[in-house]
C-alpha cells in the first residue's frame, strides 16, 4: 500500500462517496440508544444539550465523519493531507459545516482534545511502532468513562506486516492494549481482496468499538 500524497488524493476520490463503516454506524447507534434512555448519560430530559464531540483521526475524503454530523455531532476532523481537506470539505452538506472543524496534521504528533469519541478507522497502522504507541496513549488519554473509541486495524497477518515503517499488531494484543475498556463491537477479518485502487492485498483486519470504563 502506497502512502504518498498522490496516492491518498486517488483513494479519496474513489471512496468519497462511500458509506460509513461499521464500526463508526454502531457507536453511533449506542450513543443515540443511550441519550434516548431517561436514566441515560444525555437523556430528552436534558434540554439545550451541547451535541456530542467526535475527533475523527485520518479523516480521508469523510465518509465517517458525515455520518457522525448527519446524525448530530460536532467533528475535529483531523488528516495530514490537503487533499482530504478539499475532499471532506466538497463532500458535507452545507447545513452541516459549522458543526465541522479540519486540521491538517500529523497523527503522529496530533493534540488530541477530550470528547465522546475517538474514531481511527485505517489510519493507526501508517504509524511507525515508535509513533504509534504514544498516539494511543494520547487517544486513550482523552477519553474519560462512558466515553468509546471505535476503530480499524492491520492485523498481525496483513501484507502489511512486512513493512517496518507501519504497525500491525496480532489481535490478541489488541485486546490487551484495550484495558480499562468494556468492547462493545469486535470483528476480526482475513481475506485475499483489492484495495479500493483495485490493488491485490491480503487483509487482515481487526474491528472494534469500546467504552471507556476506568
Amino acid at each position: 500500500m502506497g502512502a504518498d500524497s498522490e496516492h491518498w488524493s486517488d483513494y479519496y476520490t474513489v471512496t468519497v462517496e462511500r458509506p460509513a463503516w461499521q464500526t463508526v454506524r454502531f457507536a453511533i447507534d449506542r450513543f443515540r440508544d443511550e441519550d434516548a434512555t431517561p436514566a441515560g448519560p444525555r437523556s430528552s430530559a436534558d434540554e439545550g444539550r451541547e451535541p456530542r464531540f467526535a475527533v475523527d483521526l485520518g479523516c480521508g475524503a469523510g465518509r465517517d465523519a458525515r455520518a457522525l454530523l448527519r446524525a448530530g455531532w460536532r467533528v475535529l476532523a483531523v488528516d495530514r493531507e490537503e487533499a482530504a481537506r478539499v475532499a471532506i470539505e466538497a463532500a458535507i452538506e452545507p447545513g452541516l459545516r459549522a458543526r465541522l472543524q479540519f486540521h491538517i496534521e500529523d497523527l503522529a504528533t496530533v493534540a488530541i482534545p477530550r470528547c465522546d469519541l475517538v474514531n481511527a478507522s485505517l489510519c493507526l497502522p501508517f504509524l511507525a511502532p515508535d509513533a504509534f504507541v504514544p498516539t494511543w496513549r494520547r487517544i486513550v488519554a482523552a477519553l474519560s468513562p462512558g466515553t468509546r473509541f471505535a476503530a480499524m486495524l492491520f492485523g498481525d497477518h496483513d501484507e502489511s506486516a512486512t513493512d517496518l515503517t507501519m504497525t500491525c499488531l496480532p489481535p490478541d494484543r489488541i485486546r490487551d492494549d484495550l484495558a480499562g475498556f468494556e468492547i462493545e463491537y469486535w470483528s476480526v477479518d482475513e481475506d485475499d481482496r483489492p484495495t479500493a485502487l483495485g490493488d491485490p492485498h491480503h487483509f487482515h483486519l481487526v474491528e472494534f468499538v469500546a467504552r471507556r470504563i476506568g
